[in-house]
């Protein structure tokens, strides 16, 4: 890996199991973690589902629902909201889409990563959590394939495994981690890498 390599944004894919996933990633990151993050979360598509509020009280950084046409700034967790797809658009803003879902789900974790993974390219970081389907593989080879840096949890750790697994078996994963290790590897590891 290149040691001088910056890195500018964070996507992560969960599926079921994922809030227990996130929490244990998320909690340890403080409040001013200068990197964006970036989640899609197969989810209810019940509106008035507190996922983000719970999540919150579980973290020190800061979580809110990704709107349409905001800017993405640092410091802060954004989550797809249900039933929308989630863009990630050329001048770093997001966009929602109510196009059909993708793999039986919309919000779709290929087309957060794919679309991330075209505006980012070599400055993004791509995180797969639990989840028991594929989703999440082709925007992980996106990712790959555009220089980014590409990370799934433990399939021996992860609740439900198939996921990860799917994205491992691709061939684009570079690293495997437990939870643990990867809320480490963000916190020290990547202090020397990331932008400010």
């Amino acid at each position: 890996m290149n040691e001088e390599k910056k890195y500018t944004v964070i996507v992560i894919g969960s599926s079921a199991g994922g809030f227990l996933a996130l929490s244990a990633l998320l909690e340890k990151l403080p409040a001013d973690y200068p990197l964006p993050i970036i989640v899609v979360q197969h989810r209810s598509k019940d509106p008035n589902a507190l996922f983000e509020e719970i999540l919150q009280h579980k973290c020190r950084i800061r979580i809110k629902q990704a709107d349409e046409k905001e800017k993405i700034v640092g410091a802060t967790v954004y989550v797809a909201p249900p039933d929308y797809h989630l863009l990630i658009e050329r001048d770093g803003s997001f966009s929602l889409s109510l196009e059909d879902p993708v793999k039986f789900s919309r919000p779709s974790i290929d087309i957060l990563f794919e679309t991330a993974a075209e505006v980012f390219r070599d400055k993004l970081i791509g995180i797969i959590l639990t989840g028991a389907n594929s989703d999440g593989t082709n925007g992980i080879c996106a990712i790959k394939r555009h220089g980014g840096l590409t990370i799934a949890e433990d399939p021996e750790e992860a609740k439900y495994p198939a996921m990860p697994l799917s994205a491992i078996e691709s061939g684009a994963v570079e690293m495997v981690l437990t939870l643990n290790k990867m809320s480490d590897f963000l916190l020290s590891e990547l202090n020397n890498k990331i932008s400010k």
